[in-house]
């Protein structure tokens, strides 16, 4: 048993916890897209089982504080993106359908939801929250701690699909908030998983970018078991920022969209010039 009272299978618990953010209550703002967001984000990241049965529509609309005429809408939209079937009479109800690859287009017209400006803002949250895990761990860990991290770093590593590779992802950063012993960070962490996990499969495909993150990830274990507090922290924003930066970046190349402003700096803080010709540049 860890500090914080989690059992040293930091993937199954990271997995329970995750599984509980599905069903915690949404936030006031766009209802109907927010509990198709959730519930179709946790069946692409295989959170909800393919054939599992969702609860049923009173119990499942009180524990996302959505009314049933809310959560039914939703039910329908996903019905029409056949992440969910509804069966009627006895034995009836809604259960998941798990895709047979990972749904491309839907995650880029998700993605397409995000603005840039949403994107930079949740990013630089999300490396807040991760640098901060970092730094806490690095001080505060034992060394029994970091088995489930490595176990996870690892197994992204040999990760074959994009699906396993963004589940793993989120779970190396949740456990790292736990080894932080911080309850509020770990909470923090499941719910930005919630957000942006099931995008990470956009980026992740990359043998490339996977590589890169699985080497600071690497380097994250490293510097926290060397409590070299800072140097994890600066890892473990780098990590976040790369990621979100490169969702950015396929964010401003969706086709058939109109550009939207955006500020002189990228999420790497690094100049940027903007597609096409600009007046009063040289």
């Amino acid at each position: 048993m860890r500090p914080d009272g989690r059992p040293d299978d930091g993937g199954a618990a990271g997995r329970g916890a995750a599984r509980r953010a599905v069903f915690a209550p949404v936030d006031t703002r766009a209802r109907v897209d927010t509990v198709v967001r959730r519930i179709g984000d946790a069946i692409e990241l295989g959170l909800l089982a393919d054939g599992e049965q969702l609860p049923g529509e009173t119990e499942l609309a009180g524990q996302l504080g959505v009314s049933t005429v809310t959560l039914r809408e939703a039910l329908m939209a996903l019905r029409q993106q056949g992440l969910v079937t509804t069966r009627r009479g006895r034995g009836g109800g809604s259960f998941v359908t798990l895709p047979d690859d990972p749904p491309q287009e839907r995650l880029r017209a998700r993605l397409a939801d995000w603005s840039t400006e949403e994107l930079r803002d949740l990013g630089d949250h999300w490396a807040a929250v991760s640098g901060a895990a970092a730094l806490l761990a690095a001080r505060r860990t034992q060394p029994g701690d970091l088995r489930p991290l490595a176990r996870t770093a690892e197994e992204l590593a040999t990760a074959e699909d994009p699906a396993s590779r963004s589940r793993l992802y989120g779970r190396f950063h949740v456990e790292l908030a736990a080894a932080a012993q911080s309850a509020r960070l770990t909470r923090e962490e499941i719910a930005l998983q919630t957000d942006l996990g099931a995008l990470l499969c956009l980026v992740l495909d990359d043998p490339g970018h996977l590589a890169n993150v699985s080497d600071r990830h690497r380097a994250v274990i490293s510097a926290v078991q060397d409590e070299a507090d800072e140097r994890a922290r600066a890892l473990a924003e780098t990590c976040v920022r790369e990621s979100v930066g490169r969702l950015i970046t396929l964010r401003l190349a969706a086709p058939g969209r109109a550009p939207e402003p955006r500020s002189e700096e990228d999420t790497h803080g690094q100049e940027h010039r903007a597609r096409g010709p600009r007046g009063g540049r040289r």
